[in-house]
């Protein structure tokens, strides 16, 4: 079954907080998810697996260890899902980037497909995929079943704020992809936005209120 791992770093839950606030504007709000994102990416590739390298420093040749074994990609969920790329990007500049693009359908609140590219190589890589929001689970459901069509098999999903509705509707369609998250929020309103939440995150992020 898929695993819901919250990173509540003491930093993570300070930034999160300012980023709640209606008061926080585009500018510190994109900065703070990206900072955000980093952090996270730090523990989400904790278990990367090391191997032996060797290498010479400017005293004595050494024996040394190195990420080993398949290489990763960070697949964002567009729109919003971009904002966390470049956090995910500074810890792994060789990391390469796909782009998943969905919409939300305002009346029926399902995810409407609009864009897709991918590395070509993605069936051999460990994938990140990233969306701020876990609400309804619908993009996220959609967005993994893609990757799995591309051939993808280690998959990991993060984001910033969850909903109870959207881990049972990811752990359900997809039970092999773990959850990471920042929190796990209390439910959905009538409208399918995470309460507390933070708002429309797209919105948030590109100054479109």
């Amino acid at each position: 079954m898929s695993e819901l791992h919250i990173i509540n770093h003491p930093l993570i839950t300070h930034k999160l907080s300012i980023m709640r606030n209606r008061k926080t504007g585009s500018k510190d709000f994109r900065e703070l998810l990206n900072e955000i994102a980093m952090l996270m990416g730090y523990e989400l590739t904790r278990d990367l697996p090391l191997e032996d390298v060797q290498i010479e420093t400017p005293i004595t040749k050494m024996t040394a260890k190195m990420v080993a074994g398949k290489k990763l990609a960070i697949v964002p969920i567009l729109r919003a899902g971009l904002g966390m790329v470049d956090g995910l990007q500074s810890l792994v500049p060789v990391a390469k980037v796909g782009h998943i693009g969905l919409y939300r359908d305002p009346e029926t609140h399902k995810p409407v497909e609009y864009y897709c590219k991918l590395p070509a190589d993605i069936e051999e890589r460990i994938v990140i995929l990233v969306d701020p929001m876990l609400a309804t689970g619908g993009s996220a459901v959609d967005a993994l079943t893609k990757l799995k069509d591309h051939g993808c098999k280690h998959i990991r999903f993060m984001c910033l704020v969850a909903a109870p509705e959207g881990v049972a509707a990811v752990q359900a369609a997809h039970p092999d992809v773990d959850i990471f998250a920042a929190a796990l929020d209390d439910h959905l309103n009538e409208h399918a936005y995470i309460v507390p939440g933070l708002g429309d995150a797209g919105d948030r992020i590109f100054g479109t209120m």
